[in-house]
């Protein structure tokens, strides 16, 4: 398999009018991910509503994004469980519909004790042979929150585990510290966190960023410009986008759905996450930073 590297954006799950999943819109946003210049995609994780879909609504979305791709961009499946035995589950499902790898979340019940992670990790890939692990690490209460140390100890005592991506804060600290602790025995670290702190990451050797999709042709123009050298263009991209990434740090799904539909990509915004929803200041504030982010935007410029 060809070393994961670059910006691959997690897809949101779309809904329709009436709150069914929403095919048609889930196939244009793929389309979108792909004219982009995106070099692979995630689907589901958190910023797909993952934890609202029913297990037909997931293993449906799934093999819709692998039909989609028609093996275009490479994607990765999120299958994270408490359960290691429905984890391995998911990632056979995505496996099945051309996923590379299965993105899965370091068990907050497994807390701090690394023999109750290795064990986690090396149930799910025995029962899925040949499957690539990428381990999330993210904060509390989603997340298991283990230091950079812990997670290397992690990958280090189960092979399957060949990515990480870091979300716990300060993220740029903690992708020095994995890679030092690993020592050469991961294939890389992605960075997370909504790309909020992505250039802080890439001079600290993150091999990509898993944003949301919102911004994806921004993203992977930032990270063409850092990959060529050109460093004040990929801080100018960074510059304009940030405060809208800020903005949706508060309102997650429902502030990318809000972007998403304002660039000609989605009829409907509803989520089924909680979270605040937006109000009309909310929504004048939006159309304001997706103003400021518009240069950066090399299609579907909003309306």
């Amino acid at each position: 398999m060809t070393k994961l590297s670059g910006v691959f954006p997690v897809l949101p799950t779309p809904f329709t009018a009436e709150n069914a999943v929403d095919e048609a819109a889930f196939r244009r946003l793929i389309d979108f991910a792909v004219e982009s210049g995106a070099d692979g995609v995630v689907f589901p994780g958190m910023a797909s509503e993952v934890e609202t879909l029913s297990a037909p609504e997931r293993g449906q979305m799934v093999a819709v994004l692998g039909e989609q791709l028609a093996g275009r961009l490479t994607f990765i499946v999120g299958a994270s469980h408490a359960d290691p035995a429905e984890s391995a589950a998911r990632a056979r499902e995505g496996m099945a519909a051309g996923a590379v790898a299965a993105m899965i979340m370091a068990p907050p019940q497994a807390g701090q004790d690394v023999a109750r992670h290795i064990a986690y990790y090396a149930a799910v890939a025995e029962a899925a042979p040949g499957l690539v692990i990428m381990l999330q690490n993210a904060p509390a209460p989603n997340g298991a929150a283990l230091s950079p140390e812990a997670v290397a100890a992690v990958a280090a005592g189960v092979p399957a585990i060949r990515y990480v991506k870091e979300e716990t804060l300060p993220c740029g600290q903690h992708v020095s510290r994995i890679l030092a602790a690993a020592s050469g025995g991961l294939d890389g670290v992605m960075g997370g966190a909504g790309a909020r702190f992505v250039l802080d990451e890439l001079a600290r050797d993150a091999n990509g960023t898993m944003p949301a999709l919102e911004l994806a042709d921004a993203h992977a123009a930032l990270w063409k410009a850092w990959q060529s050298g050109d460093k004040a263009k990929a801080r100018r991209i960074y510059t304009e986008t940030l405060p809208l990434l800020l903005f949706q740090m508060t309102f997650r799904v429902r502030a990318t759905k809000e972007v998403l539909k304002r660039r000609g990509l989605l009829d409907h915004t509803g989520a089924r996450a909680a979270g605040p929803k937006l109000d009309a200041g909310d929504l004048a504030e939006i159309g304001e930073l997706i103003a400021t982010a518009a240069t950066c935007m090399t299609m579907h410029k909003p309306r």
